[in-house]
């Protein structure tokens, strides 16, 4: 966690995914987090997620969703996917 905190503060062209139910995502999420939600992962193209070779930081509650997200987005193309945890661990500033 503490590495991605480093990243995030960097310019770059990543994306950090936030994957937990949008009532979660309101309450508090990582400065500059797009959501999406896990169950909304499937086969179409996601919207904000055109690039499938940009780096996509992925992160949920606790880690088991950004887990199974992280592998609907490797077999739908996606070729640089970091899978970080939840934002239990999060010790940054939340952004809502």
């Amino acid at each position: 966690m503490e590495e991605a905190q480093k990243i995030f503060k960097k310019e770059g062209t990543y994306i950090i995914l936030d994957v937990r139910r949008a009532d979660e995502f309101t309450t508090g999420h990582i400065p500059g987090a797009i959501n999406i939600a896990n169950e909304d992962i499937a086969n179409t193209e996601l919207e904000g997620l055109a690039d499938k070779d940009q780096t996509i930081y992925v992160y949920c509650r606790s880690g088991n969703r950004s887990k199974q997200a992280s592998e609907k987005l490797a077999a739908m193309g996606y070729t640089s996917i970091i899978e970080f945890g939840g934002i239990l661990d999060w010790t940054g500033e939340l952004e809502k």
